[in-house]
C-alpha cells in the first residue's frame, strides 16, 4: 500500500493500492470532458462595479489534451470503493448516478464566457449548500467569509498554474463547513494545481493525491512545497510564541 503523499501516477493504478473504504473523504475534480485543457484564448474585457472596462488576460495555458472525455463508470466505482464519503466536482457532466447533496460554487463572475458556477456532489448531506467566492483571472475573492468581495490587493491573489484551477479558499471552506476532523484521511485523485493539498496540509489532515500529467505534477508539487514551508514556519512561531519581530534580522532570539 502507498504511503501518504503526492504521486505522479494514474489515479486508477493508485487507488488499486488501497483497501475498501480506506479514505474517510475523497474531494475530487475529475475531467469533465469540456476540452478545458488549455489552448483557448479567453482574453477579453470585463466591466467592473465602478463601470470601468478592464482587460482580463488569458492564462496562456498549453493545450495538454486531458479533458476530451468525462470520467467514466470505472473511475467512480473505484472511487466509491476506496472512500467512505465523496465530494465530486462536475457531477452534472457525468453519466453516473450520484444521489445525495450538492455544493454550488458561485464564482461571482457574471458576464464572462465561463460558467458562473460549478456543482459538486456531496455524499455527506442531502441539502444544497452554496459557497460564494469570486474566481476569474485577476478577479479573486477577498476571503472565505467575503468571497463575493473582490480582493483589493491583487498582489495577494493566488498564482494560476492550471486551466481548471480551483482556489485554496474553496477547499478551506469545505473543510470548515463540514467540520472535517483532523483524524480523517483525505484523497484527491486529480490534484492539478495542488490547491486541495495545500488546504489539507494546512488543516493537519493526512492525504494522498494523484496527478498523471508530469508537467502539472512538477509545477504543483513545487507550489505545494512552497506553501508547506510557509505553513511549517507559522506552526513553529505559534508553538514557540514567537512573532515576526522576534525573528527579524539584527534581533537576539
Amino acid at each position: 500500500m502507498l504511503d501518504f503523499g503526492y504521486y505522479c501516477m494514474d489515479c486508477m493504478q493508485g487507488m488499486s493500492e488501497f483497501p475498501d473504504k480506506y479514505f474517510d473523504l475523497a474531494i475530487c475534480d475529475p475531467e469533465y470532458g469540456r476540452k478545458e485543457h488549455g489552448g483557448i484564448n479567453r482574453g477579453t474585457y470585463a466591466v467592473q462595479k465602478n463601470g470601468k472596462r478592464l482587460y482580463v488576460r488569458d492564462g496562456g495555458y498549453e493545450n495538454r489534451g486531458w479533458d476530451n472525455e468525462p470520467a467514466g463508470k470505472e473511475y467512480f466505482s473505484e472511487l466509491l470503493r476506496v472512500s467512505k464519503n465523496q465530494i465530486i466536482f462536475g457531477c452534472n457532466y457525468f453519466d453516473f448516478p450520484l444521489v445525495g447533496g450538492r455544493i454550488v460554487w458561485d464564482k461571482c463572475n457574471d458576464g464572462s464566457d465561463q460558467s458562473n458556477a460549478e456543482i459538486a456532489y456531496n455524499s455527506m448531506t442531502n441539502r444544497v449548500d452554496i459557497c460564494r467566492y469570486m474566481w476569474r483571472g485577476m478577479f479573486q475573492g477577498k476571503s472565505i467569509t467575503e468571497g463575493w468581495v473582490q480582493q483589493g490587493n491583487k498582489a495577494l491573489n493566488e498564482r494560476r498554474i492550471h486551466p481548471t484551477q480551483k482556489p485554496v479558499n474553496l477547499y478551506r471552506w469545505i473543510l470548515q463547513k463540514y467540520n472535517i476532523p483532523k483524524s480523517w484521511k483525505l484523497l484527491d485523485t486529480h490534484v492539478g494545481s495542488a490547491s486541495s493539498l495545500i488546504a489539507f496540509q494546512e488543516a493537519g489532515n493526512k492525504y494522498v493525491g494523484f496527478e498523471i500529467d508530469e508537467k502539472y505534477y512538477s509545477t504543483s508539487n513545487e507550489r505545494l512545497n512552497q506553501e508547506t514551508a510557509q505553513i511549517s514556519m507559522f506552526e513553529y512561531l505559534e508553538e514557540t510564541g514567537s512573532n515576526c519581530q522576534d525573528t527579524a534580522p539584527g534581533r537576539q532570539p
